[in-house]
């Protein structure tokens, strides 16, 4: 087996809802390698600190709930202490605990090593909000993508009526600018753009469109 920093990583990145899942999943299952959810760690941290009483701005707590976190991916499912949490984390109140959570740095240190595990043959395809700039900054390529709020908006606005929870447009716009306020000052590993992304403007393109430029990219760089 090559060792982790032979293993080609494809690293996406980008605000919340701007498409970086469904994008990551698809160039994953286009060239066979395995995907990281970074941010599903994070609502994991999150849930199980809310369902322990610990609070959000508890850093060494919270640090120690990411250490310990006994949580698994299996197939779509997410497991939390052998519970299906794989709905529950998608929540918009979990989103919301998920990004405060994310703000702290012993959290983050806690849940590097667990990230850097998913780095195994034949790849990696890696989303969040720092993969291409803190957790896999020799990413083989790093793609940033991007959408314009109310697309953003629209788009979560969807996914949670969806599943039959009730949200509003206006509550939307205004979490996800929060969320990206957040994201974007936080003092370790804040969301921007790795110098050497490319960058994608996901507002007016198909999920297919998307998924055959960051392919076609990345054969493009191995070819």
């Amino acid at each position: 087996m090559p060792p982790p920093e032979d293993v080609p990583v494809i690293a996406i990145d980008g605000p919340s809802a701007s498409g970086k899942g469904t994008i990551a999943q698809g160039v994953a299952r286009v060239l066979g390698f395995h995907y990281l959810d970074s941010g599903a760690l994070y609502r994991l941290v999150a849930l199980a600190a809310r369902r322990r009483g610990i609070e959000l701005t508890a850093e060494q707590p919270l640090a120690q709930v990411a250490a310990g976190l006994d949580a698994s991916f299996e197939g779509d499912e997410v497991i939390l202490d052998g519970e299906r949490v794989t709905d529950t984390i998608r929540s918009e109140p979990v989103s919301q605990d998920a990004s405060k959570v994310a703000s702290h740095p012993q959290v983050r240190a806690a849940l590097m090593a667990r990230q850097r595990a998913f780095r195994r043959p034949p790849g990696l395809v890696a989303e969040g909000r720092d993969m291409g700039t803190h957790v896999f900054p020799d990413a083989r390529l790093k793609i940033f993508l991007t959408a314009s709020p109310e697309e953003r908006a629209r788009r979560r606005y969807k996914q949670l009526i969806d599943k039959g929870m009730d949200v509003t447009m206006i509550d939307l716009v205004r979490d996800i600018a929060e969320r990206d306020r957040r994201d974007r000052e936080r003092a370790v590993a804040p969301l921007k753009q790795a110098d050497d992304a490319v960058l994608i403007d996901t507002t007016s393109l198909t999920i297919d469109e998307i998924v055959n430029a960051v392919v076609a990219r990345y054969r493009s760089l191995t070819s």
